[in-house]
């Protein structure tokens, strides 16, 4: 089979493609047929190192975390999936080095496998893997909030989402759509507008603004239930200036930011404000699966879609292209970035 690998961290020039045995599937295990794969930006983070020991050696690491195909094979003991089922995966590079998905066939234990729903396409169940899972998880974090989503979920509670044309900020829009919340997006430019207007954003506001606090309270004059975060050094000064009482800032990133939130005490402290950091890698078993629950079901239900009528661009690259689509990711392409890997029949 063909698979993309790294041999050492750096620049996307580390990604070759190679010829690699298929493993067969053992206990508890199965392989899948990559049909599609999406990069995230953890994706080149991780290929980069930012977190490695410099120089270090590592394991032939093939990339890519989300992914979705049709079970190919069973290992025993497995009962849930058969061959020709179709699949989305969960942060299937987490599991080893070899089970990325910028490749032909990967192997991965049985709970990594999420049924696509019919109706839902492969480059769906790729490409909101990540982002899905972390909007997922950004929405039910608040105090007195739902721990499940689904229609009604979010009825009466206003969601500020902070770069509403990114991934993550788009599958916000459209689950807390879904949810029933009334949905309030920033966003930098008027093309973004149109993004996570298309998405179903209410509300769309334009930063930067000095003015930026005072037209959020326009459209939600008792303050915002929660605020969709990723750039949390940057805005964390509007925080406590649009949330309501016991409010919650679900923070993913600080893309804009230096790595250090400074937050004004006396502010949030008579807001009751909670602050509510996420990340997939540690959230836990039962939160994953919770999520790739509620999120196959906005699949199923149609309400999460890829397209740029949905928000979301496509910019689709071949296998062989992958590290031209790493490149894509890390230059901060405003859409989704899939790779076709195998024939989707």
């Amino acid at each position: 089979m063909k698979a993309v690998v790294y041999r050492r961290h750096g620049g996307p020039e580390v990604l070759s493609l190679s010829d690699r045995a298929a493993a067969d599937p053992g206990p508890g295990e199965v392989r899948v047929r990559i049909v599609v794969s999406a990069v995230n930006p953890t994706d080149w983070k991780a290929r980069s190192g930012l977190r490695a020991e410099p120089g270090a050696e590592i394991p032939e690491t093939v990339p890519n975390q989300d992914g979705a195909g049709v079970v190919d094979a069973v290992g025993p003991d497995v009962t849930g999936f058969a061959p020709g089922d179709r699949v989305w995966l969960l942060l299937a590079a987490a599991h080893g080095p070899s089970s990325g998905t910028a490749q032909e066939y990967t192997v991965l234990p049985a709970e990594k496998l999420v049924r696509l729903p019919d109706g839902a396409g492969f480059d769906e169940g790729a490409g909101f893997g990540v982002p899905g899972l972390t909007a997922h998880r950004a929405l039910t974090v608040a105090e007195d909030g739902p721990t499940r989503l689904g229609p009604g979920a979010l009825d009466g509670r206003t969601v500020l989402v902070s770069g509403g044309a990114g991934a993550v900020g788009n599958a916000t829009i459209q689950l807390g759509r879904w949810a029933g919340a009334t949905v309030i997006a920033t966003v930098s430019s008027d093309g973004k507008a149109a993004l996570a207007r298309a998405a179903g954003a209410h509300h769309v506001v334009r930063y930067p603004d000095p003015e930026l606090a005072a037209r959020i309270r326009e459209i939600a004059p008792d303050g915002v239930d929660l605020v969709v975060e990723v750039a949390a050094g940057v805005n964390a000064g509007l925080h406590p200036q649009v949330l309501r009482p016991r409010g919650t800032v679900a923070v993913y990133g600080d893309d804009r930011g230096t790595g250090t939130v400074a937050l004004d005490f006396g502010p949030n402290l008579m807001l009751n404000a909670r602050y509510q950091f996420l990340v997939l890698y540690t959230v836990g078993a039962d939160k994953l699966r919770a999520g790739a629950e509620d999120v196959t079901a906005a699949l199923a239900d149609g309400a999460l879609r890829l397209g740029e009528d949905r928000g979301v661009p496509v910019h689709r690259f071949p296998l062989s292209d992958t590290a031209k689509a790493h490149i894509a990711s890390e230059e901060g392409v405003t859409g989704k970035v899939l790779i076709d890997v195998t024939p989707a029949g």
